[in-house]
């Protein structure tokens, strides 16, 4: 089978750590997690996708929101920009350790997170992001952290 997933959706899986909009969203997106670790594809979509289903039978669900879908055409083009190639609608990835990983680096140097402005969700985002992805549901191959220099001392 094949996940879909909207272009922002490729940013909140980063630091999915099983918090969400409701119970049902939560669960939703654990599977979707646990179905990527076992290497799932993912087909990039316009608009709702698999993440979004628990939420789309509520009166003004915001997944269809101009400002969602903006944060949608952002993370776009910042994850394209990192990878080299357009993110759009019919593209396949696999989000494997590796990919994960490069995701992860951008992520924290802020350079993929403009679609992330005015999300509810970002201040959760960024402490998991600076705590090294610690306890992220999907691991990249360094085991979900991002290695940090300690303060004081020279990266290696």
């Amino acid at each position: 089978m094949t996940i879909r997933f909207r272009p922002h959706h490729l940013l909140c899986v980063l630091t999915y750590v099983g918090r969400g909009y409701s119970p049902a969203f939560t669960a939703n997106f654990d599977v979707i997690a646990g179905r990527i670790v076992r290497g799932e594809d993912i087909l990039v979509v316009d608009g709702p996708d698999d993440v979004c289903a628990p939420l789309l039978g509520d009166v003004g669900a915001h997944c269809v929101r101009d400002s969602v879908i903006e944060r949608d055409h952002l993370a776009a083009r910042d994850v394209g920009r990192l990878l080299g190639r357009p993110i759009e609608a019919g593209q396949r990835l696999t989000l494997d350790g590796e990919l994960l990983g490069r995701m992860r680096e951008a992520f924290s140097s802020g350079r993929t997170r403009s679609a992330c402005a005015g999300c509810e969700w970002t201040g959760l985002c960024g402490t998991i992001a600076a705590g090294g992805f610690r306890g992220a549901a999907v691991p990249d191959d360094r085991g979900s952290r991002v290695r940090r220099p300690l303060p004081g001392r020279c990266p290696a």
